[in-house]
């Protein structure tokens, strides 16, 4: 394949609505593939990164999406991972400097290497330009940043995974929830109902920390054991000292101190959401039972694949609502207004 250009959404400045438009997409290499794009899930970074919330400006006209469902149309003379036909899926990130410890280790999402990490959209690849994410109909990528989808999860279900599933698998991992570990998930959108759905899976006594209790019964239909309401400070004197292990899916203004307190000697709250101020922690939250609050982001290419074995293998995959490309924009909106149930994936064949 030659260099070609392909229809896409874009963000043509800071906080304007998305257009169609179209996109340049690099020539095949002999280690690339070519994804046909069937399904992009709609992430709150990508909302956080069109509307420069984090701050970064961005390399606008922005194509965002890096939660990515579609299936191999081409590859490169040299690739061996991947034939024409198969399901494949696109993370946060499509390169990084593979030289690095962390790269070595299969943790590209912390490449520490002069390339970095290179996210799926809004990051500059090693060509120079500026990378396009998956509100796209194709997409060129290294065999080497793909992942296997298994036959099990429709691609549609899948798509949220790439992000969604592993910044939650992640952490659930390396903080060892299982069996006789008690887990709690705070808030339970895109990013929450995976997790209550993962931790479930792994064995951990799971409860949904929810501002109320208006989503109970699907939080218990997903997996919790237990649902509580934050807006109800007896919630906070109930559950002291309880977790083991708190996820904070949450991109708003919380009081982690509070939160803190929920957890048991050597627990660990792990912040997944980025909101656009810093949280005050007082230092005696963390210090009388040896508390940590801990970051977590995404995961490695084998942790991801990780991943979606696991999914496939425990039947998992995302709640989701399947939108036409021009409605993306209201899409956009009701996110922000916890209007969906509980991931939106934009079907690209509409794009």
């Amino acid at each position: 394949m030659t260099h070609t250009s392909v229809a896409a959404y874009a963000a043509p400045a800071p906080k304007a609505p998305l257009e169609r438009i179209t996109i340049p997409r690099r020539a095949l290499g002999a280690h690339d593939i070519l994804i046909e794009i069937k399904y992009a899930g709609i992430c709150h970074s990508d909302i956080h990164t069109v509307r420069a919330e984090w701050g970064d400006g961005g390399n606008f006209p922005i194509v965002p999406g890096h939660e990515i469902a579609g299936v191999v149309a081409e590859v490169g003379a040299e690739v061996t991972r991947y034939r024409a036909g198969d399901r494949v899926g696109v993370g946060c990130f499509v390169d990084s400097c593979r030289e690095c410890e962390n790269c070595r280790a299969g943790l590209q999402q912390y490449c520490t290497g002069d390339l970095g990490m290179v996210g799926t959209y809004n990051a500059t690849g090693r060509d120079g330009e500026t990378t396009h994410g998956g509100y796209s109909t194709h997409l060129v990528i290294d065999e080497n940043y793909a992942l296997r989808i298994p036959e099990s999860i429709p691609l549609d279900a899948a798509a949220p995974l790439l992000c969604a599933g592993i910044t939650l698998y992640s952490p659930l991992a390396h903080w060892k929830a299982g069996p006789g570990r008690k887990v709690a998930v705070v808030g339970l959108g895109g990013l929450g109902h995976m997790g209550v759905k993962i931790a479930h899976a792994m064995g951990a006594e799971v409860t949904v920390l929810s501002q109320s209790l208006r989503k109970k019964d699907d939080g218990l239909r997903l997996g919790a054991d237990h649902y509580y309401a934050t807006s109800d400070p007896a919630t906070f004197e109930q559950l002291a000292g309880t977790f083991d292990l708190i996820v904070n899916t949450v991109s708003a203004d919380l009081d982690l101190n509070a939160y803190v307190g929920l957890l048991r000697t050597d627990g660990t709250l792990v912040q997944l959401g980025a909101p656009e101020r810093p949280l005050p922690v007082a230092p005696f939250a963390l210090i009388p039972q040896r508390r940590s609050i801990a970051g977590s982001m995404i995961g490695g290419i084998p942790e991801t694949q990780e991943m979606l074995d696991f999914c496939g293998e425990h039947g998992l995959a995302a709640d989701i609502e399947v939108i036409s490309a021009d409605r993306i924009n209201e899409a956009y909106e009701r996110v922000l207004a916890s209007d969906v149930r509980y991931r939106f994936v934009i079907d690209a064949s509409t794009i």
